[in-house]
């Protein structure tokens, strides 16, 4: 009954919020891992209420460091918790907006035309020979990275394994290293192993006990120049349809008391 009530409250305001913005504009700052995501949820969005959504991709560390100097973005999707939270802390989010929407999983990708049996060997396949370069997002700014080092750190083979990385400035670039050649392996998003340009890929699921939980956070900015439109995006993603789209895309969602309320 509570759960019902909840989604009953999440769906109103999202129609009160949609009325109110039709015909508007706002700018959204992504995690790389929400590229296909994004781009389904916007599209739907703007079917909705004829609100464009213009989404820049890239590192969450990256988006912060640019908020804390004040980019022009009206929301912010990050795939670190703790950078909406400092946001928050720091005055420069819209009180009550903080939404946990996701979590994030890692994988081990390669194209069909390495043989190694990444399947069958799990982590000690980055150990193969036939593997030269193994791509990771940049540990300093993007958190699919600091999962993937803490999973190799897990599987004891870190350090035999650190010549072969190759950083990506964030997890689309790491998995773009992949696709183009540049390395044979990479420890990715599923968001983008399950994407199209990709899912003829062989991946392996890394254990989620291996690696800190990416915990994933939206909240509105308070420099927001379309503060309503920009809610009313939340709640859509919020929504039974969001949520939807989400775990589709290869996200797990958090349990409620994870989520924070609707706002």
């Amino acid at each position: 009954m509570r759960a019902m009530l909840k989604y009953v409250l999440v769906c109103l305001a999202t129609l009160l919020c949609s009325a109110r913005v039709r015909g508007q504009e706002i700018a959204v700052a992504a995690a790389a891992d929400l590229k296909f995501a994004m781009g389904e949820l916007a599209a739907n969005f703007e079917k909705q209420t004829r609100t464009k959504v213009n989404v820049t991709y890239g590192s969450s560390g990256n988006f912060f460091s640019q908020m804390q100097n004040g980019a022009p973005f009206d929301l912010f999707f990050s795939a670190d918790v703790e950078y909406a939270k400092k946001l928050e802390a720091g005055g420069q989010a819209e009180p009550g907006t903080l939404y946990h929407y996701a979590v994030g999983r890692i994988v081990i990708w390669m194209p069909p035309s390495v043989t190694v049996d990444v399947n069958a060997r799990g982590m000690d396949a980055l150990l193969d020979s036939a593997i030269q370069k193994i791509a990771i997002a940049n540990p300093v700014h993007a958190p699919y990275g600091r999962a993937a080092v803490a999973a190799l750190k897990k599987a004891g083979i870190y350090e035999t394994v650190e010549p072969k990385l190759v950083y990506g400035e964030n997890i689309s670039q790491a998995a773009q290293f992949v696709q183009s050649g540049n390395a044979q392996v990479g420890i990715i998003a599923l968001s983008l192993a399950i994407s199209p340009p990709m899912k003829d890929g062989k991946s392996w699921p890394v254990p989620s006990e291996m690696h800190p939980a990416i915990e994933q956070a939206a909240i509105v900015l308070k420099s927001a120049k379309n503060r309503d439109a920009a809610r009313a995006f939340l709640e859509f993603v919020k929504s039974k349809q969001g949520r939807a789209t989400l775990e589709k895309c290869g996200f797990a969602i958090p349990k409620p008391d994870q989520e924070g309320s609707p706002h």
